[in-house]
């Protein structure tokens, strides 16, 4: 009877520690399609964000160029109408963060400054010059850099950039509803986002 309750014993053992570690594997597994399904995610949405405007910018050139001392005075004008597409964008490529599998926990540490291009289209009107001060390279590169100095001040004032973050915003819900159905937390910068609405009032 003694050698049947050992026996019993030692099978039951046997199974409960087969068992286990059959479910630390199931559990391993998962965790680890879980992960893989999280940077899939991350992958999926490292597309730029997009955010689209037109400028336009009419400007005034003039030159005076001072010759014999103040006998006499050269000068060289032009008026330049330019339109300009801007984009301002997240890559979300270059997005900085971790996946913690022991505490199931998505970190996003850094996302990326948004990068804003100009691609400005100038058209030349009412050039004139007198023939001792004649336009040249320098007078077209001084055009552009005040048209595009000009031009990014314009893009700071408008909503483009407010745009282009509302859209990143977006972009991160899906991280915080994919993370939430699976029991996981998301962190941005050590800061635990419970809900979607934090999400809106974080600072990129």
């Amino acid at each position: 009877m003694r050698k049947f309750l050992a026996g019993a014993l030692i099978t039951l053992a046997f199974v409960f520690i087969v068992r286990s570690c059959s479910g630390d594997k199931a559990d391993k597994a998962i965790l680890q399609e879980n992960s893989m399904l999280i940077q899939q995610e991350i992958n999926n949405v490292s597309k730029l964000i997009v955010t689209e405007g037109h400028f336009a910018e009419v400007y005034n050139y003039k030159d005076s160029k001072k010759l014999f001392g103040q006998l006499l005075r050269a000068e060289k004008k032009a008026l330049v109408i330019v339109n300009a597409d801007v984009t301002v964008a997240y890559d979300l490529s270059e997005i900085d963060y971790e996946i913690d599998e022991a505490t199931k926990t998505l970190r996003i540490k850094n996302i990326p400054e948004p990068q804003i291009n100009l691609n400005p289209d100038f058209e030349y009107y009412d050039v004139t010059a007198d023939y001792l001060n004649q336009f040249d390279a320098g007078d077209y590169n001084k055009i552009k850099k005040t048209v595009n100095t000009s031009l990014m001040k314009k893009v700071e004032a408008s909503s483009l950039r407010s745009n282009a973050e509302n859209r990143l915003i977006s972009e991160l819900q899906k991280f915080y509803i994919l993370t939430n159905s699976m029991g996981w937390r998301l962190t941005y910068k050590e800061q635990t986002i419970e809900s979607l609405e934090e999400l809106k009032v974080i600072n990129p």
